[in-house]
This record gives C-alpha cells, structure tokens and sequence, in this order.
C-alpha cells in the first residue's frame, strides 16, 4: 500500500514546530532506515519529557513517514491545538469511557491503510527514579498482533534534559543546547506469538518483548544498564500503601 501523503496541516505543524526546535537543540538522529518506505506500521516509543512528541515527530516527519499519534480525548477540543490534532489525523483516546476501543478501531484502520501509528505504550511519561521505560500496557501489542504490521522500537533522549518529567516547576534548561536522541531499531519479531490466541498473558508477554527492543535502544544511546526488571509504577504504588498501612499500625 502506498505511504500516506503528508498534507497540509502536517506541514502546517512542521513550519510553525521544526525552526524552534532546529535553533534551540542539536539533533543525534540513528536508524531512520528501519522506517518502512511504504505499508502500514507501527512506533512503539519510550515517553520521559512532555517536550519528547516534538521531538519524535520531528525525526520521523523527515523520513517521509508521518506517525499518527494516541492522544487524550481532551487535547482534540477547540482550540487552535485541537485543529492541528484533528487536521494531522492525530487519534483521540477516551480514557475509561465506553469510547475507548474506538481509539484501537482507528489505529487498526489506519494500519490497513498503510499509515504509521505511533504508541507510547507505557501509557504516560516514565515514572522510573532514573528515567528507564516502565512496564508497558498492551495496546501496542494487542494492535500489533491483530494486524501482523511491523513494530518499529524507538528509543528517544535529551528532551527530559531540558524539560524533565513531573519536575515541580514546568522550566525549560534550553542552555546550553540539548542534543534530542533518537534512534530507531530493527522490527520487534513478534511471530511466536500470531498464531496464538491473545490471551492477557500472551499480550502481557508481547508487550514485554517490545518494551525490552526500546529499552536496550535506550540503553545503546546513553551507555548505561537499564535495571533488570522494568518499573511498575502500580506495583510500586501498593507497595507504598503496604508500608504505610504497617507503619499506621505501630
């Protein structure tokens, strides 16, 4: 199928994001030759900065291959953003609602036209004390395997330096000028698990294969060790509640 053509409100966007973002950070761009030419796909991108969509995108729009992002519902309504998002064919997630299937409908749809999407599968920017991926959710996974499309990892760096994630004060550090990181890997081979029916344990398993690909990316692009087992932030959160429940009783 052929690849879905830029259009104006994408390149609207482009003008308007790429001159900042060329003036005020160097760029260390890796393996745009692992983004298909042609036919649907999928990005399944690490998420630490609210600065990182700018950045991604940046990278992957001068591959020719524009990605439609998973955004919240509420990101789409009125204003001048909303007619970017709804222009660019960008995909509103209605988070714990009856519409929030829909979202993955779309994604399919877009998939079987031969567009990109793009997933954050963590599902929020990272809560790791040290800025690793954490444990993913299925989405991607469960998109993955119900159209067979390539899984392209992407691991991405540089823009929680200059806007850090969950900081309590939202203050850029533009200075001195921080390189954005990105890079790119091989498909995540996802085979042994399309014949299989899509259990949670099987998408559980999915979704870890393609977490592991971005972070051992991740780690090639800052030359550290990730820890061995990925954060779960809700696993860390019950466990703050258990100890604070034990001590409440002393």
């Amino acid at each position: 199928m052929s690849r879905r053509r830029i259009g104006f409100w994408y390149r609207l966007a482009a003008v308007i994001a790429k001159p900042p973002l060329v003036v005020l950070f160097k760029r260390d761009w890796r393996g745009m030759e692992h983004i298909p030419a042609d036919g649907g796909f999928i990005t399944a991108v690490n998420h630490n900065s609210y600065l990182d969509p700018l950045s991604y995108a940046h990278y992957q729009y001068n591959t020719g291959r524009v990605p439609r992002f998973l955004a919240k519902a509420a990101l789409f309504k009125g204003s001048f953003v909303g007619s970017i998002l709804r222009g660019t064919g960008q995909i509103p997630v209605y988070r714990e609602t009856t519409n929030a299937l829909d979202a993955f409908r779309a994604a399919v749809d877009a998939i079987e036209r031969g567009e990109c999407v793009a997933f954050y599968p963590e599902g929020t920017l990272t809560r790791d004390p040290d800025m690793w991926p954490m444990a993913g959710k299925t989405g991607a996974a469960r998109v993955a395997l119900l159209t067979k499309a390539p899984v392209i990892p992407v691991a991405q760096w540089g823009a929680n330096l200059a806007m850090p994630p969950y900081a309590k004060e939202n203050k850029l550090s533009l200075f001195p000028r921080k390189t954005l990181q990105v890079l790119a890997g091989p498909p995540v081979d996802l085979s042994a698990y399309y014949d299989r029916e899509p259990t949670p344990e099987v998408l559980k398993e999915a979704t870890e294969t393609i977490m592991a690909a971005i972070t051992a990316l991740l780690e090639e692009l800052r030359g550290e060790r990730a820890p061995d087992q990925p954060y779960d932030h809700r696993r860390a959160r019950a466990e703050q509640r258990r100890k604070a429940a034990g001590e409440g009783k002393k």
